[in-house]
């Protein structure tokens, strides 16, 4: 079950981290902050409580980042609102790091970091 939650896991970082077309100011940071964001929730996964199978899990579909999201939250591991966060922080600082704005680019990763610190 816990190999299951890692697997759904990944796949939710997969979608916070699309890659760069160019460098920018700050793109190595945000590579950094991405693996960071990466360990945690593979930590919270592979430590985390487990939870009843759903009737939806049995129906052989994978699962999309929200139903992982709202797996780990009804067994209190993660708030879906922490991931919606992570992923609107992290999408800010590639905005920014495209636009060359380095300030902007590193208030995002502030924030996500302050997320993942909790």
């Amino acid at each position: 079950m816990i190999a299951r939650y890692a697997a759904a896991l990944s796949a939710v970082t997969l979608t916070l981290c699309p890659a760069p077309v160019r460098a920018g100011p700050c793109t190595q940071q945000i590579y950094d902050a991405q693996n960071t964001v990466d360990k945690r929730l593979d930590a919270i996964a592979a430590a985390g409580k487990t939870g009843n199978q759903s009737v939806f899990a049995t129906m052989h579909r994978q699962p999309t980042p929200h139903s992982v999201a709202s797996a780990e939250e009804k067994v209190g591991d993660i708030s879906e609102g922490d991931v919606q966060s992570l992923r609107k922080d992290m999408d800010e600082a590639r905005k920014a790091d495209d636009n060359g704005d380095l300030a902007a680019c590193q208030k995002a990763l502030d924030d996500a970091r302050r997320i993942l610190s909790r």
